[in-house]
């Protein structure tokens, strides 16, 4: 039986592309001249894939919860595929990515009645190359757009009937497009190397290619790469594009934007070009866009995405942090710090605390749990050889652990310390101490974290039976360890007896957090109460910012 796109073909595409990227990826990270010689292509390409792989496991699971195998389960998987890509979309050749995904995810939604897969395969990568090139504020030939435009081409002059044959010859023609391209770009003639972001392409097309024909999948690339620069050559190659009359940036700028418009995203995307170059403003037709932009003023870009919606997951990158200045290294070394620590945190004024202590940050997004795809991403971009992940919340201990497994494969030494709440990762955070020997740093973080008892505040919405007794609408709930243990009638009341309970076994320390929109007066009103009965202790207040507790409180 001819193989057709269903949700079990995506899921093995996905697949079978994420571990072909996984086994190339330093090969086409080691090409990437243009447009920076940054030398992240391969890396952004898997951390992309990865993410959609993560969407695509969650929604075939959902589909199965719910016994839908029709052409609408496919869509959903094929949408889900598609956002993934959108959400985990890293530099410019994760936009393109996602936007492929988006093709082949609008062409299978669009499909009426019995279409040939042949036929969905080409009308995808059709509709990829019309989106990819919209989304490009410059497209130039010789590059990723231009592999896409050849694949496109080749799949729809293959016939429409069967998938088999268009697969391989989109990504025959791939990769062909891929080899001329170093004829086609002077920065790519220069250093002697072909387009990475089209080889990329390639690599992901070979895989379903492979998939559906049963042949084996490429063990080595095809042998259009003429040299490999080393990390010197890639300086010149920088120092040459910016005496072309290049602009000269020093900063990549990333970040997802929520609550705009078409005519919002146009200016938005004019603002960015007046700003700097290698702008792509990709979306998913509701409502969610992913921005790039190389510029030098980071305020600026960020500030017009203010303009035009809500930005979050904002990432900078600089470009002179990426190449190495040993010219003996290899442009594989993905690493430009020997130490860090990543937490995962639920609000902004909690987010900046924790990058004031040295932490790089994960914010939480407001409409979703965070997921490995998301951790994935937020663990390369530190380009740190050691990271401990402090994932603040017991039911992302799984999660990061997953994470850190997919990160030292790509060889990022990734431990994780269990922390279940923001202040005991604070905790850790305050006595790691990058000098010490990695595992001694990380016993001694963890300890931190064991060594802090946290409890919260929050207002009860119905009736409930706790442990310490009945509910109603409007009582203030002093959590711990996952149990009600304080029913209380306001916060200012509930604070005290909290925080008297969590030191009945002793403390030194108490720590307050206070939650979005809550009143600062009631920290100060919990500091004088707390003095006059635990004259012994201390006590530090900041404002937190999260949105899920009121207030939260640290014991140490």
């Amino acid at each position: 039986m001819p193989p057709t796109l269903d949700s079990a073909l995506l899921t093995g595409w996905t697949r079978a592309a994420t571990q072909a990227l996984e086994r190339h990826r330093a090969e086409i990270d080691r090409i990437n001249v243009f447009p920076v010689p940054d030398g992240d292509t391969g890396t952004n390409l898997l951390l992309t894939m990865r993410a959609a792989a993560e969407a695509v496991r969650r929604a075939r699971r959902e589909t199965r919860e719910n016994g839908d195998g029709s052409a609408r389960g496919v869509a959903a998987v094929a949408g889900a595929l598609a956002r993934g890509a959108l959400v985990g979309a890293r530099g410019n050749s994760g936009m393109i990515l996602s936007q492929v995904l988006r093709g082949v995810a609008d062409a299978l939604a669009a499909r009426a009645g019995p279409t040939p897969a042949g036929a969905v395969l080409a009308d995808a990568l059709c509709r990829a190359h019309r989106l990819a090139t919209a989304a490009v504020a410059r497209p130039r030939q010789g590059t990723v757009l231009t592999v896409l435009d050849a694949a496109a081409g080749a799949a729809v002059a293959a016939g429409p009937d069967r998938l088999d044959d268009v697969a391989l010859a989109a990504a025959e023609a791939a990769a062909g497009a891929v080899q001329a391209t170093t004829g086609q770009l002077p920065e790519l003639a220069r250093a002697g190397v072909v387009d990475a972001g089209g080889l990329g392409l390639y690599v992901v097309l070979d895989a379903l290619a492979a998939l559906v024909s049963g042949r084996s999948g490429i063990d080595r690339l095809p042998a259009p790469v003429v040299s490999v620069p080393t990390p010197a050559r890639l300086r010149d190659v920088l120092v040459a594009q910016r005496e072309g009359g290049g602009p000269g940036h020093d900063y990549e700028v990333m970040y997802l934007l929520e609550g705009t418009s078409a005519d919002r995203v146009d200016a938005l995307r004019a603002q960015l070009q007046a700003l700097g170059d290698c702008v792509s403003v990709v979306g998913d037709g509701d409502g969610l866009w992913n921005v790039h932009v190389h510029c030098t003023d980071i305020g600026a870009a960020i500030e017009a995405g203010l303009s035009a919606g809500r930005p979050h997951r904002i990432a900078v990158i600089r470009f002179a942090d990426q190449i190495g200045d040993d010219p003996g290294a290899g442009c594989d070394d993905r690493f430009v710090r020997d130490r860090g620590v990543l937490m995962v945190v639920g609000g902004a004024e909690i987010a900046e605390l924790a990058r004031s202590a040295g932490a790089t940050v994960l914010e939480r997004p407001r409409d979703r749990d965070v997921d490995v795809a998301d951790l994935v991403a937020a663990l390369a971009g530190m380009r740190a050889r050691h990271v401990v992940l402090l994932p603040n919340d017991s039911e992302l201990t799984a999660p990061a652990e997953r994470a850190a497994v997919l990160a030292r494969r790509d060889g990022q030494e990734v431990l994780v310390v269990p922390t279940a709440s923001v202040l005991q990762g604070l905790s850790a955070l305050a006595v790691h101490d990058p000098q010490r020997r990695v595992g001694d740093d990380v016993v001694a973080m963890a300890e931190a974290a064991a060594g802090t008892r946290t409890g919260g505040l929050l207002t009860a919405e119905t009736e409930a039976l706790t442990w310490v007794g009945p509910c109603e609408p409007g009582d203030v709930l002093g959590i711990t360890d996952g149990e009600v243990v304080v029913i209380a009638p306001d916060l200012a009341v509930g604070g005290l007896w909290l925080a008297n309970r969590m030191l009945t076994v002793g403390g030194e320390l108490v720590t307050v957090l206070l939650g979005e929109g809550t009143d600062p007066s009631l920290a100060d009103m919990l500091a004088a109460d707390l003095s006059r009965t635990h004259p012994e202790v201390d006590v530090v207040v900041h404002r937190g910012g999260q949105s899920d507790y009121a207030i939260v409180l640290g014991v140490e």
